[in-house]
């Protein structure tokens, strides 16, 4: 379709606003429509399965059912995996970052169905993990796979995932604009300002899309907070010190739990089940979420001896049941533990005679241990904005969250839990300034059009009047060979030898004396980094860039780049 083909190659250029604008449109409506999706299958089976009829309220379980359920949960949960490759049991944001960095950011139908069934059961048989993980795997997936049916550029794919993840966290907590910096924070780890547009897009018609559907979120019901916190700056400092202290621990169970991935799945899946079972017949409050127990936290905040036990239980399960495989998040766990920390220290400072809000530190406990956990202080803090609608958050949540994550980072020197797990599986993700500025562009933005195909063999007045047309690059084609040859090197070639004998007949330019270099072929719609990293590993200074159908389009050359990359640098 020639209009797909303009859109796509508008794509490909670093400016293509209108474009991205229209697919953030896209990105939302379908990141909105599968999380209602994945809402209504964790919640519907839930109000008929528990007693109580209300969706995370295992509770009201009998102690033996507290330990069935989460074992039920593994036990589907293996028949899932068993029956599906290696490759498709790969889910969750750290899986996401993988795909986004190593592999252009291609997604996969049956990923996302995975995700999708898995996260389903995990989160509907009381593991100890939350679903906003799940979500954002499945917003970027959607959005993914939308670039990839429309044969989009790379460059596009990436912001794409950006455009699914901001939508997805939109959906979950009807905050779109803590969407929007998660994904910029945490998923495409840059700010730009030409990501911001179609991600804040597709943020706004998801969150749009699920409150006219389901409405607003009641599963945070906060508090209203006072505008006078001055006095308590003292303890929100403290606060954020044991808030690093709790991350850390968190992050430390994560990392020496990966240690049992060698395991096999099987065995993971079910040992996490029969733990989560045998502690949620003492403690249910650890089971799934856990956003009833913030509830808790504020209705009954004194019973010190059991906030101590549930902060225990859900720091250390929660890391347990990520590593083992359970496909669930720690998004949502975060806050609950941050929550229960922060009331913890509240009701602790109480008994010491001091007056302190166990609403305030609750709720700041929250932002301070998400934003530790997932190396995201603004995302952290914009949520609590957002989820309070109370702007004197601000200046205590932005001191016990820095505090926080000093602590993780400088004082414990522990990694965020995403970076945690891929350091596990030996990998990084921390890209350089030259790999971020050459994955926004397309190779179909900065290509030489001026390319002229031409047998190897052809005469002398043909070469001729092909070099007349003034080409760039010319592509030598024989048989199955091809190759980029510099035309100024044919027409000096033809200049010395114009009186000679051979120069009335054929001439082969395979054979002449030229700066020739093999034609290796790159898609339009592919970044400059992978243009970068082929030239690299094929050693040539240029590449043919062809279309979808393998047809020459024009060259892209190692000059062209970083002409590119400087022109970035000075801008």
């Amino acid at each position: 379709m020639p209009w797909l083909d303009r859109f796509r190659q508008r794509l490909s250029h670093f400016d293509a606003l209108p474009q991205l604008v229209v697919l953030g449109i896209l990105s939302g409506l379908c990141t909105g429509l599968v999380i209602l999706l994945f809402r209504l299958a964790i919640e519907l089976p839930q109000h008929w399965l528990l007693p109580s009829g209300i969706s995370e309220q295992f509770e009201s379980l009998s102690l033996w059912q507290r330990f069935c359920y989460p074992l039920a949960g593994s036990l589907i949960l293996v028949a899932l995996f068993l029956s599906l490759p290696p490759a498709a049991r790969s889910v969750g944001i750290p899986h996401l970052l993988v795909r986004l960095n190593y592999h252009q950011g291609k997604l996969s139908f049956t990923n996302l169905l995975t995700q999708f069934i898995g996260g389903t059961v995990a989160l509907g048989s009381g593991h100890s993990v939350g679903r906003e993980g799940p979500a954002v795997y499945l917003g970027a997936s959607c959005s993914s796979l939308i670039g990839q049916w429309m044969k989009l550029p790379n460059n596009t794919l990436r912001i794409l995932i950006g455009c699914g993840s901001a939508a997805s966290i939109a959906a979950v907590f009807n905050t779109p604009l803590a969407g929007v910096i998660f994904a910029m924070e945490v998923i495409l780890l840059e700010y730009s300002i030409l990501g911001f547009i179609p991600v804040i897009v597709a943020a706004v018609v998801a969150d749009v899309l699920i409150q006219i559907t389901l409405g607003r979120v009641d599963d945070l019901r906060l508090p209203i907070l006072p505008h006078d916190t001055l006095h308590d700056l003292p303890m929100l400092l403290l606060l954020g010190l044991g808030i690093g202290l709790v991350a850390a621990a968190f992050i430390a169970t994560l990392q020496q739990t990966q240690r049992l991935r060698r395991v096999p799945l099987p065995v993971r899946l079910m040992f996490a089940g029969a733990l989560a079972g045998v502690i949620s017949m003492a403690v249910p409050q650890v089971m799934g979420t856990g956003y009833d127990s913030i509830e808790g936290v504020f209705d009954n905040p004194n019973n010190l001896e059991f906030l101590l036990l549930l902060l225990v239980c859900k720091t250390l399960l929660t890391p347990f049941a990520i590593s083992m495989g359970v496909p669930g998040g720690i998004i949502g766990p975060s806050l609950v533990i941050g929550a229960i920390a922060g009331a913890l220290l509240a009701g602790t400072a109480r008994h010491l005679g001091l007056d302190i809000s166990t609403d305030l530190f609750a709720i700041i406990g929250m932002g301070s241990m998400m934003g530790a956990i997932l190396n995201a202080p603004l995302a952290a803090l914009i949520a609590l904005l957002e989820l309070t609608d109370n702007s004197a958050i601000i200046l205590p949540g932005m001191l016990a969250i820095v505090v926080s994550n000093l602590t993780l980072r400088s004082l414990f020197k522990r990694p965020s839990a995403f970076q945690a797990m891929l350091q596990a599986q030996g990998l990084d993700i921390s890209q350089a300034p030259l790999a971020q500025a050459l994955s926004r562009a397309a190779v179909g933005s900065l290509m030489d059009r001026n390319l002229l195909a031409t047998p190897a063999r052809a005469s002398v007045d043909s070469i001729n009047r092909l070099l007349e047309e003034s080409p760039h690059w010319l592509l030598v084609e024989q048989e199955e060979d091809k190759a980029l040859l510099p035309p100024g090197d044919a027409r000096r070639w033809l200049e010395k030898n114009a009186n000679a004998e051979a120069a009335a007949s054929e001439l082969d330019l395979m054979q002449i004396p030229a700066s020739r270099q093999e034609a290796v072929s790159i898609y339009s719609r592919s970044t400059l980094l992978e243009a970068w990293e082929l030239m690299a590993s094929r050693g040539v200074s240029a590449l043919l860039v062809v279309s979808n159908q393998e047809r020459p389009l024009g060259v892209i050359s190692r000059g062209q780049i970083e002409e590119f990359y400087n022109h970035k640098q000075a801008l």
